[in-house]
């Protein structure tokens, strides 16, 4: 059984035990989580639309983090115009407890 879920801009195919980043969430480690933006469900047909409307899925947020460093520089060539910039993305690590 898997489902399809939205969250922070980005969709995930999740299955119950699975452990996945997700876009920084509100919650410290093992604070549950609801996910109630569910595209598809499948257990043996695939089910869409108003069929999952009152569909969940429950997640355990296991840390918050920042992922690796990715430098941006900028140039442009015989003006003298350098910019170097860094970032780093926050995200939540959730394991999926259950798709209702």
């Amino acid at each position: 059984m898997y489902a399809i879920i939205a969250t922070g801009g980005k969709q995930y195919k999740v299955s119950e035990g699975d452990i996945i980043k997700v876009e920084k969430i509100a919650g410290e480690a093992g604070d549950t989580v609801e996910f109630d933006n569910v595209l598809a469900v499948s257990d043996k047909d695939l089910k869409v639309g108003a069929d999952v409307k009152n569909a969940t899925v429950s997640a355990t947020v296991m840390q918050q983090g920042r992922g690796k460093k990715v430098t941006v520089y900028k140039y442009k060539p015989k003006s003298g115009y350098h910019k170097k910039n860094g970032h780093r993305q926050a995200y939540t690590q959730v394991r999926i407890e259950k798709i209702k």
